[in-house]
């Protein structure tokens, strides 16, 4: 017996979407039907594709190279029926999105609901690392990531380029100040993004330049998270500039050994960027960095 489409199909949406049910779920089959699909497959392949645990399904080695296969299966079909169904195709669908700039994404999300309002949009805020992966492996459509890693897979608009920034409170000594040093964030508690995040990169190889080490820090999962400590007086943030709304009432003064500009851009797999609602979805949220 040969694997078939359907056996494909069902294998990339288990993996895209994180679990046999919520696969299921999207194709309108039974979940019964997801599995069987995939452990037919598996059978063919003649070795596991997914680890199955309570947190949901991971790949194997083999299981990553038949899923970038079978992903890119599942462009090209969307692509045929896109031809298919002309412009129908814009009036409904779904797009999973993630990003690592809260902001950017946030806005360019709301004006494409504002377009598109039937279209169901999936959208997740990860650590750099790990937005940066997720694409890579292709669980995304589309992403907006900071200083993306150089790769001729992707397809890139840059929307933003922003500098690293002390988040203050307004009643802090050094808001009146318009540069900072490492060393006199040092004598504060310093706010940081999670391991894994480009802000914790960066950071840590500008403290290494520069000799500095600081004393106190305490790390948190987001953006928000960290304003809301500056906010209680838990310490001095850092991160990219003009990365949120909820920053209003914090003071951004730039870091005086940190001045290099980071790039926030749009990036999605080539194939994936020629469906139409990915390509939607790019060119509102490169026209939304320029209002």
């Amino acid at each position: 017996m040969r694997a078939n489409h359907h056996q494909f199909v069902a294998f990339a949406y288990v993996v895209r979407e994180g679990s046999f049910s919520a696969a299921a779920a999207r194709l309108g089959v039974t979940q019964s039907a997801v599995t069987q699909h995939v452990a037919k497959l598996e059978k063919q392949v003649g070795t596991p594709l997914l680890l199955r645990s309570r947190d949901g399904v991971s790949l194997t080695r083999t299981g990553q190279e038949f899923y970038d296969l079978a992903d890119r299966l599942v462009a090209l079909e969307g692509t045929i029926s896109e031809r298919l169904q002309g412009f129908e195709a814009m009036a409904r669908g779904h797009i999973k999105i993630i990003a690592n700039a809260p902001l950017p994404a946030l806005k360019a999300i709301s004006q494409f609901h504002r377009a598109h309002p039937d279209v169901e949009i999936d959208f997740a805020l990860h650590a750099w690392t790990t937005a940066s992966r997720l694409l890579r492996e292709r669980r995304a459509d589309v992403g907006l990531i900071t200083d993306p890693p150089p790769t001729d897979d992707w397809d890139k608009v840059v929307v933003q380029k922003v500098r690293y920034a002390a988040y203050l409170p307004p009643n802090s000594p050094f808001a009146a100040r318009t540069s900072l040093s490492l060393h006199e964030l040092a004598t504060d508690t310093v706010i940081l993004p999670e391991a894994g995040s480009l802000t914790e990169r960066v950071v840590r190889q500008a403290q290494a330049r520069h000799v500095v080490v600081f004393p106190r820090t305490i790390r948190m999962t987001t953006f928000p998270l960290m304003c809301e400590a500056v906010l209680q007086g838990a310490g001095i943030a850092i991160f990219l500039s003009n990365s949120g709304l909820i920053s209003r009432g914090l003071i951004e003064v730039p870091i005086v050994e940190m001045p290099e500009t980071h790039e926030t851009a749009i990036v999605a797999p080539k194939d994936r960027a020629r469906l139409r609602l990915v390509a939607a979805f790019i060119d509102i949220a490169a026209a939304s960095a320029l209002d």
